[in-house]
């Protein structure tokens, strides 16, 4: 097995886990905050890392692959325990971890589409970088979210990401064959 099939598993079985996470902790999110639009988008996020769990666990199937099961129970514990100090954490906390944790997500697809190409299987390149581009929205609501806030003058931000077109650009640059970035 190659070294960039391997670290496109690795990293995979780490999106997975991570997904799990981030779904229940933004239940226990949407479901701490009183504001109806941002319950409503924070339930939406939430939904969308669902549904990235269920393309990553394809890709994994696809690669003859499974998600670690340890990982994933380790995981499991933090999401549900991140979704219930929501409820007592107030409200500037959750979204300030949320935006650094979306940020964090941005790069993980971008390397995971890398590694995709590296071990031949271009095939799952336009479905990770479409994840990065979801989790960069995610980032730049939460982040958006945060600096509306009184405690963003005192609480050092996180660095934003790079425009969401350089998420494409960046990976064409090492395959001229990747695809362009969908309408936004």
């Amino acid at each position: 097995m190659s070294n960039d099939r391997r670290r496109l598993i690795a990293q995979l079985q780490l999106a997975h886990a991570g997904e799990l996470a981030a779904g229940y902790a933004y239940r226990g999110h949407w479901r701490s905050v009183r504001d109806p639009q941002e319950r409503e988008r924070i339930r939406e996020i939430e939904e969308e890392e669902w549904h990235h769990r269920v393309l990553v666990g394809g890709m994994l199937r696809d690669l003859g692959a499974a998600p670690r099961p340890v990982r994933e129970a380790v995981f499991w514990l933090i999401g549900r325990t991140l979704g219930g100090l929501c409820h007592v954490s107030g409200w500037f906390w959750p979204m300030y971890g949320a935006g650094r944790l979306e940020h964090r997500n941005i790069k993980e697809y971008e390397d995971a589409a890398r590694y995709a190409i590296g071990c031949g299987r271009g095939d799952l390149v336009d479905c990770l970088l479409t994840m990065a581009e979801v989790e960069w929205e995610h980032e730049r609501y939460f982040r958006a979210k945060v600096e509306a806030h009184s405690l963003a003058r005192v609480v050092p931000l996180w660095s934003p990401p790079p425009p969401k077109a350089t998420i494409r650009a960046a990976l064409a640059e090492a395959a001229p064959t990747a695809p362009r970035e969908a309408s936004a």
